[in-house]
């Protein structure tokens, strides 16, 4: 579920849990207002609390995964994100223009990829090579590419550097891509499977008639 989705969700549960809280305490059990907000405000914790605990038992329970699992995931995906904010700004940086669609498309692959990842959790072990190599080697190119870029005066080897990091980082755009295919292999042979039912399905209705 979408993180906002899940705040207004816990959130819509907890408000009227601390004004019921709040009204039981203060017309039933005659308490002061200051007791009864201080009640309220506990009674609305707890529904929060236990909500949050209960949608994440749920969604654990959807995706077959434990516990250590998700954290050990979680963990990965908040360094992912920072690695992948400075990989976008790096990117962006470069001025050479010939290049612009290529780094366009290695941001929306990459972003593709960690949404997916969110929302589906299960999936982190079809982008290990991505996490765990890919990634990383995008994030320091772009970001030596970047320094090199910035300077006054660049020399021919200078030159040849940059021309090699941008054949480079063409290949790892195309790895990358290679990374998301590979989290969407079973999607596509599902999918490939349902098409061959729904041909046979076709055929054998066309023969009886």
């Amino acid at each position: 579920m979408n993180s906002m989705l899940s705040f207004f969700v816990r959130l819509f549960l907890a408000v009227p849990v601390a004004s019921l809280a709040w009204l039981i305490s203060f017309f039933a059990f005659e308490q002061s207002f200051w007791n009864s907000t201080a009640i309220s405000l506990g009674g609305g914790l707890a529904a929060y609390g236990l909500s949050a605990i209960y949608g994440k038992h749920r969604f654990l329970k959807k995706h077959r995964l434990s516990r250590k699992e998700y954290n050990y995931i979680a963990k990965n995906l908040q360094e992912a994100k920072r690695k992948i904010f400075r990989l976008n700004k790096a990117l962006l940086s470069i001025r050479h223009i010939p290049s612009f669609t290529q780094r366009i498309q290695l941001i929306r692959v990459t972003r593709k990829i960690q949404s997916m990842i969110k929302k589906e959790p299960k999936r982190f072990y079809l982008a290990e090579s991505f996490y765990f190599s890919h990634l990383d080697s995008a994030l320091e190119l772009s970001e030596k590419y970047v320094l090199l870029a910035s300077q006054p005066r660049r020399n021919p080897e200078m030159e040849q550097a940059l021309l090699e990091t941008r054949r480079t980082l063409d290949e790892l755009n195309q790895l990358i891509e290679k990374d998301l295919y590979q989290m969407l292999s079973k999607d596509m042979d599902h999918l490939q499977f349902e098409l061959d039912v729904a041909k046979r399905i076709m055929d054998e209705s066309g023969k009886v008639k």
